[in-house]
């Protein structure tokens, strides 16, 4: 049983450095470059987990993805953790209102992102 994640960030020196994180561990990991091929993807792999950057060139951002996909139940309601280098209380609030499960500032240290993943309490599934 693997858990999905599917990071979507536009940075690919960052998306490696997740990668390379969460490779040590249990997980099916997927990649995107921006929050429309993110949103295909996760209609296509069903991800439990987004990491999701904010600010990405394209049609949306990360907010609008966030938004959609947990409005959305058909595309399965992942958890969300936003990465941002926006750290003020207005940045922090719009990610919440947004519906994030946690917001995570960069630079963060792999040491971080893993506790992030694992306060969610994701579970994993052999859904496919």
């Amino acid at each position: 049983m693997t858990q999905r994640i599917l990071i979507i960030e536009d940075h690919a020196d960052i998306r490696r450095l997740i990668r390379m994180t969460l490779e040590f561990e249990d997980h099916e990991i997927h990649e995107a470059v921006n929050a429309d091929e993110g949103l295909a993807a996760v209609r296509r792999i069903r991800p439990q987990l987004l990491l999701l950057d904010i600010m990405m060139p394209g049609t949306m951002d990360g907010l609008d993805l966030c938004r959609l996909v947990k409005s959305d139940p058909s595309l399965g309601q992942p958890l969300v953790v936003l990465l941002t280098a926006r750290g003020q209380s207005q940045d922090i609030e719009a990610g919440n209102n947004a519906g994030a499960d946690a917001y995570l500032l960069k630079p963060f240290s792999p040491l971080k992102l893993i506790e992030t993943i694992n306060n969610l309490g994701t579970r994993p599934t052999d859904a496919p």
